[in-house]
């Protein structure tokens, strides 16, 4: 059977030798006789995958030997949202308001001390990045969304204040492209968009941010506990940690990062080239913020809607419905997808502007 051209924001494309090899371990991991959903957690088997995971993120983000620690844990980059300010926020943090969920960040924030909001594009309905912003002194950090899937848009650049830790969700572009990673002291990441099944979060956060709180943190709240536990506190989503291993030793074996933010820019400038030239459609991004994971874009003409859908499904094309804080389409273009997927979506839409 032809598999579906899937554009899905996530969960999302993983590749197909990735899967293959999970689906191999869910019946016999390794030849050990057992499946890789009934094995220990302390198993030595599984402590190796945890731990070669744990390896692989830093070395991706280049932070190994750095002071920085990885986590594998639970409750996606929502319960992060909570974590952070448990662990960081004392008196006030500033965030940038760029979405859905850096709107959610705050929130959470709020119930442990004063949040600072930075700067907001909420008016136009998060369809830019906020630029020339000032950032005061003081802050206990400063939190960014590297890229917003529901609207396109991603940070380019991360304005930083000296001796100010710098926090980012980086949920949905984590591993898509080169950056200095060092500048930031936490990133977080729920593994569905870009590195794995639903089900883990990965933490990256440098240890000497940690412990300056008065509060006292819940043990399952706690990043120095889980840190001392190596994300073991309690039983870990050991599948999707297992599938994100395999995911991160995929991307190393086809050259990393550098490489892979390569291809991915290759995808996002076939789309956007023909959002931009197709009279029938418009960007709903500011050109400068356009993100390279998540391309929205809306038809001229909403009636010709139901003619368009027909097309892209007809070309088994999946996941291309925006958000329904949007409208119109979201082309998610993960690591895994193809530019040949991208190819045939740009044909359709070539094919629907000569017979709309």
């Amino acid at each position: 059977m032809e598999r579906p051209h899937n554009f899905s924001a996530g969960p999302c494309i993983l590749p197909l030798e990735v899967f293959e090899k999970a689906s191999q371990s869910v019946i016999d991991l390794d030849n050990s006789g057992l499946s890789i959903l009934e094995i220990s957690h302390r198993s030595t088997a599984f402590v190796g995958i945890i731990e070669k995971a744990r390896e692989l993120a830093l070395q991706h983000l280049n932070l190994q030997d750095k002071g920085y620690k990885a986590l594998f844990l639970q409750g996606g980059a929502s319960m992060q949202f909570l974590m952070t300010a448990y662990n960081l926020l004392e008196k006030e943090a500033g965030y940038l308001d760029t979405g859905t969920w850096a709107s959610n960040a705050i929130k959470e924030a709020n119930n442990f001390g004063d949040t600072q909001v930075l700067a907001s594009s909420k008016g136009s309905n998060y369809n830019y990045i906020p630029k020339d912003f000032s950032i005061p002194e003081g802050l206990d950090y400063l939190h960014y969304t590297s890229n917003n899937t529901i609207y396109g848009t991603q940070m380019k650049t991360f304005p930083k204040k000296a001796n100010t830790p710098l926090v980012c969700d980086m949920s949905s572009d984590i591993f898509s492209r080169q950056l200095d990673y060092s500048q930031f002291d936490l990133i977080y990441a729920g593994a569905q968009k870009n590195m794995g099944p639903a089900g883990a979060t990965l933490v990256v956060v440098k240890e000497d941010v940690l412990g300056k709180v008065s509060r006292a943190i819940p043990s399952i709240m706690n990043y120095q506990l889980m840190i001392k536990k190596e994300s073991m506190f309690n039983t870990p989503p050991v599948f999707s940690v297992y599938v994100s291993m395999l995911n991160l030793e995929w991307l190393s074996r086809n050259g990393g990062v550098s490489s892979i933010e390569k291809k991915n820019k290759a995808k996002a400038d076939l789309i956007y080239s023909e959002i931009d030239r197709n009279p029938l459609f418009k960007g709903f991004t500011a050109l400068e913020d356009r993100s390279m994971m998540n391309a929205t874009f809306i038809l001229n003409d909403k009636q010709l809607g139901s003619k368009f859908d027909k097309l892209w499904k007809a070309s088994h094309i999946n996941g291309l419905n925006g958000h329904r804080s949007v409208g119109g389409y979201r082309a998610s273009m993960y690591n895994a997808l193809t530019l040949d997927s991208v190819k045939v979506l740009v044909d359709v839409m070539k094919n629907f502007e000569k017979t709309a």
